[in-house]
């Protein structure tokens, strides 16, 4: 039986108090039954500039903070994905938003690039994402403890069709769960982002589980917060409000099957 916890955090300027941070949530849903848990996206890194992250960027598959994701998920005996991780590329003028799943055993069961790009400007505050990252191109979809998972990243949830490259050709291994690790700004997430949780659960009848960054962050940025569980039919299973903590709530097999057979509308897809 898997029981999701989706982490919420605060992040700060300061990697290793980061790490701790991310060691004792994961360390404490564990010991709450948890079987899978998220952390979010930027867990490692909330910097005082864009170039921070090119700063503390390591390459794939080794460094201190995927070193620390891997001997977390084995301490506690959890998958874990671990938010994002700052992965260095060969242009080395940008790096990739990676968000890496480890096993129980501590090894990486899957790296998922962040396609889609965060760009905002309302007049009172900017951000553009490309300015040190790089768009990665590959969806991709994993078996972990018994569930097919798509994995995806924050900005993403506003893209629906990359959540149906996800799920293969109809009626063929839909998704079981999504995962989206977030850092959404407070004005984006006051008006979009329980929205967008709820209908992209909804439309692809699975389970959403979204960790986020949630609150006044050293930096001066907000971030909304309210990490959440969302089930099949749309309805929030668990959720945090601002600050550090943690959503858990167990995955329903029985649930899922129920509301697919209700309402078979991955059935009806046509396109």
């Amino acid at each position: 039986m898997t029981t999701l916890a989706a982490i919420q955090m605060v992040s700060t300027p300061d990697v290793a108090e980061n790490l701790a941070t991310a060691g004792r949530l994961v360390a404490a849903a564990a010991a709450a039954g948890a079987s899978f848990v998220t952390l979010p996206e930027y867990f490692c890194l909330m910097g005082e500039r864009d170039a921070d992250r090119l700063r503390i960027g390591e390459d794939a598959a080794t460094g201190p903070i995927q070193q620390f994701l891997a001997e977390t998920a084995r301490r506690q005996g959890v998958w874990l994905l671990g938010g994002t991780v700052p992965i260095r590329t060969t242009s080395g003028t940008r790096v990739r938003n990676a968000s890496c799943l480890f096993a129980p055993s501590g090894d990486i069961a899957a790296r998922y690039d962040k396609i889609h790009l965060f760009a905002f400007d309302d007049g009172r505050e900017a951000y553009d994402e490309a300015t040190v990252l790089e768009a990665g191109t590959t969806p991709v979809a994993v078996t972990a403890d018994g569930l097919r998972v798509g994995l995806s990243v924050c900005y993403d949830l506003r893209f629906p069709e990359l959540y149906r490259r996800l799920a293969t050709p109809p009626n063929e291994m839909p998704l079981d769960l999504i995962c989206a690790p977030s850092a959404f700004t407070h004005a984006t997430g006051a008006q979009h982002w329980e929205l967008l949780l709820r209908a992209r659960a909804v439309e692809n009848q699975c389970y959403l589980m979204a960790s986020a960054q949630g609150g006044m962050h050293r930096n001066g940025q907000r971030t909304w917060g309210h990490s959440m569980i969302v089930d099949p039919w749309g309805d929030v299973l668990a959720s945090v409000g601002e600050g550090e903590g943690f959503a858990i709530a167990r995955f329903d097999r029985d649930r899922l099957d129920t509301v697919r057979e209700r309402l078979p509308a991955l059935r009806h897809r046509k396109l």
